[in-house]
Parts: C-alpha cells; sequence; structure tokens
C-alpha cells in the first residue's frame, strides 16, 4: 500500500475514533469541560506510555526538537480544551464541523511552516468541502441565524485553527525524526497537567455511567490520536484534509443513532457536497499519481 493511501486510511479511522470521543463527552452530561478533558488525557497517557516502555523509544532524535513537541502539544491543547467547550455546548455535528475546519487551516499552516503548495485541484476540493459545511451551520438561517456569531460557535472555530497548527507542527516534528508516539505521550502529560488544577479546585462527583463515558471517551481519543499521528507521517496535510471531514459523516450517524440528533435537509445537503468533495480529491490524486 502506498504511503499516501495509508495516510488516508489512517486519517478515516482517526475520525472515526474522534466522532465516538464526542460522542461519549457528550454523554457523560453535566460535568467542568476540563474535568472531562483530564479523564481524556489520562487514559492516553496510560496507553502510550506502555507503547512508550514496549518499543523502547529512543529520545536521541529528540535533540533539537523540543520546541517542535512543546509547540505541538501546546497548540494540541488549546483545540481540545476549546473542542470540549464546544460539544459541551453545540450538538456533536456542529462541534465536529467546526473542529473539522483544522484541514483548512492546516493547508495554510502547511505553506508557512513546511514550504508545502497544494495543488489547484487540492485546493477546489478543500473549498468545496468547506462551502458543505455551510449547508451544515446554516449561517443567516431563522433557526440558526446566529450560530456563527455565537461564543460557544467561536470557540469552536478556534478549536479547528489550533488543531490545525498542532498537526501541521506534528509533521514537521516527525519528519525531522522525533517517534510519534513520543509526541502522543508528551501532548496527554502536558493537556493533562493543564488540566489538572481546574480538575482539582472544580471537582463535580460522578455516577458510575458518568465515569465510564469518560473512559470511553479517553480510549475514544487514544485511538483518534494514534491515527491521526501516523497519518500525517504518511502524507502531507495538503493530500488529507479533505477526508478528515468525514468526522462530520460519523458525528451526525452516531448523534442519530444514540441521542436522537436528526439531520435536517441542509446538513444531509452538506455531508452530500463533503463526501462527493472527498471522492474527487481521491480520483484526481490517483490520475496524478498514475
Amino acid at each position: 500500500m502506498k504511503e499516501k493511501n495509508k495516510g488516508i486510511l489512517c486519517i478515516i479511522c482517526a475520525a472515526f475514533c474522534f466522532a465516538l470521543m464526542n460522542l461519549f463527552v457528550k454523554m457523560s452530561g453535566d460535568i467542568p469541560t476540563l474535568q472531562k478533558a483530564f479523564f481524556r488525557n489520562a487514559v492516553a497517557i496510560i496507553f502510550s506510555l506502555v507503547l512508550l516502555l514496549k518499543n523502547h523509544t529512543s529520545l536521541s532524535n529528540c535533540k533539537g526538537n523540543w520546541h517542535l513537541i512543546f509547540f505541538r502539544s501546546f497548540f494540541g491543547t488549546l483545540g481540545l480544551f476549546f473542542n470540549f467547550y464546544a460539544i459541551d455546548h453545540l450538538n456533536i455535528s456542529d462541534a465536529s464541523m467546526l473542529n473539522k475546519l483544522s484541514p483548512f487551516f492546516a493547508i495554510l499552516f502547511s505553506y508557512f511552516i513546511l514550504k508545502e503548495k497544494a495543488k489547484l485541484y487540492q485546493l477546489v476540493c478543500v473549498f468545496a468541502a468547506l462551502a458543505g459545511t455551510l449547508f451544515i451551520l446554516k449561517p443567516g438561517s431563522a433557526v440558526n441565524s446566529n450560530a456563527l456569531m455565537s461564543f460557544s460557535a467561536l470557540i469552536g472555530l478556534l478549536s479547528g485553527m489550533n488543531a490545525g497548527l498542532a498537526y501541521t507542527i506534528l509533521r514537521k516534528a516527525t519528519g525531522r525524526g522525533v517517534p510519534a508516539n513520543l509526541i502522543v505521550f508528551m501532548f496527554s502529560v502536558f493537556s493533562c497537567l493543564c488540566s489538572l488544577p481546574f480538575f482539582i479546585i472544580n471537582y463535580t462527583p460522578m455516577t458510575l455511567n458518568q465515569l465510564v463515558f469518560l473512559l470511553l471517551a479517553g480510549l475514544s481519543a487514544t485511538g483518534g490520536q494514534f491515527s491521526i499521528t501516523a497519518a500525517y507521517t504518511y502524507a502531507p496535510a495538503s493530500e488529507l484534509s479533505v477526508y478528515d471531514y468525514s468526522q462530520v459523516i460519523f458525528a451526525g450517524i452516531l448523534g442519530f443513532l444514540f441521542i436522537h440528533e436528526i439531520p435536517d435537509i441542509f446538513s444531509c445537503l452538506g455531508y452530500i457536497v463533503i463526501i462527493g468533495a472527498s471522492v474527487v480529491m481521491f480520483i484526481m490524486r490517483g490520475r496524478k499519481s498514475a
């Protein structure tokens, strides 16, 4: 399997895992956002540490790259906190959509940080997918007229921007030989430490069901984190960006099945546009590499 195809498979797997994470976070109920974030990262720490020890991961390639590891962790943590806030205050489809603007930002940041230039057809497909998001958010409609102006939506947008920047830095770090599992571990530790003070001060007692949902959210997030880390080691952001939007499709399906969120006709049109852009992207990429 070609490297780019591996990247596509990994990015779709990550999208499904993150959609599951959003569902479990939503189902955990009325708990402080950073308390949810703490559990998400605590689970990831355990799994990533096991992999580090099992693989005897060396720190030799981290010399001269610690600043990249720090900034990937910093912006990734901001993106995570913002995303969890959006999930708590929006439905999971809208929260996922705003977070999945990250590929658009990743392409912009890749131009400045990685000097990667996207091809014309890639840009067209990305903008087509972004246009599809407008059908889902429905800005200016009678039902959702202030969606893009609300504080929650702004936070969701910032989650996508920070995630896009974090993924771009991730690709630069792995391109310089930094082990992917070490990056996941450092990100998880950094995020956990940042949320720990708020977790202690504002701790809210949880039911068993809430605890189980948060642990499942952590497991899903861990799967997503390793998948997306692998994806960006196989291919550049410009090759993977459109496929990352599949999380919105997964979120819509999971929301319908488990919490009875039913997308309207405009949301369905948006899903069709996004999937169509993904298919065109795949076909064009295949022709260019043939």
